[in-house]
């Protein structure tokens, strides 16, 4: 059995410690929200907020990709299908890093839209961590020893981008409860807790597939 846990979860929600840290109570390998370079990287290197790299990975904005529809369609020179859907090559990327993951080892996978691309996957158990923004912001300068001032930024600018992430490449609403088997408040609970929460869901979840 291929058991593969996804972890979508919003700024200070601790998803960059839970993930990483739940994958090492199961034993399996983690996967962060980036799919270009290794695939498999320690903690360490898993940031809360928004990162540079993730950015470099965002796909094109609505208005790009019209206006090369459009150009198509008033007979302009236009380039191959990549240059006329930008995000087609970002989401074949996304779809087969997760579906590599899924047909292989398994794992603990942080982001990558995977709830949305696993969803008929009959071994993966989708998790969503959130919780009120002001108890996020708290934690968030607690995971992060950043000032208030600037966990709010990070809030604002992580939750915005990681959700048009999903909505622009698959059409889903990463905050969907449909996605997930699921949903915790993981301001509310020790961030361990939470980990130790979500194992033995897991587990009782695989033992059901069986």
């Amino acid at each position: 059995m291929t058991r593969v846990i996804t972890v979508s979860a919003t700024y200070g929600a601790g998803g960059s410690v839970v993930a990483p840290d739940l994958a090492e109570r199961l034993g399996l390998p983690f996967y962060d929200r980036l799919t270009h370079g290794p695939d498999t990287r320690t903690p360490e290197r898993i940031a809360e907020r928004l990162t540079e790299e993730e950015r470099t990975q965002a796909p094109p904005g609505r208005v790009v990709a019209s206006l090369s529809h459009l150009g198509s369609a008033l007979g302009m020179p236009v380039g191959d299908a990549t240059e006329l859907d930008p995000s087609s090559d970002l989401r074949r990327q996304v779809a087969e890093s997760v579906a590599r993951i899924a047909s292989g080892g398994g794992g603990v996978v942080l982001g990558r839209a995977a709830a949305v691309l696993l969803a008929a996957h009959a071994t993966s158990f989708h998790v969503r961590l959130d919780g009120p923004a002001d108890r996020r912001i708290a934690q968030g300068m607690r995971i992060e020893g950043v000032s208030e001032e600037v966990a709010r930024t990070h809030q604002a600018d992580t939750d915005k981008a990681r959700s048009r992430f999903v909505q622009r490449l698959f059409e889903r609403d990463p905050a969907d409860p449909r996605l997930y088997h699921l949903i915790v408040d993981s301001t509310a609970v020790a961030l361990p807790d939470v980990v130790e929460a979500i194992a033995i869901a897991a587990v009782s979840f695989w033992d059901s597939e069986r």
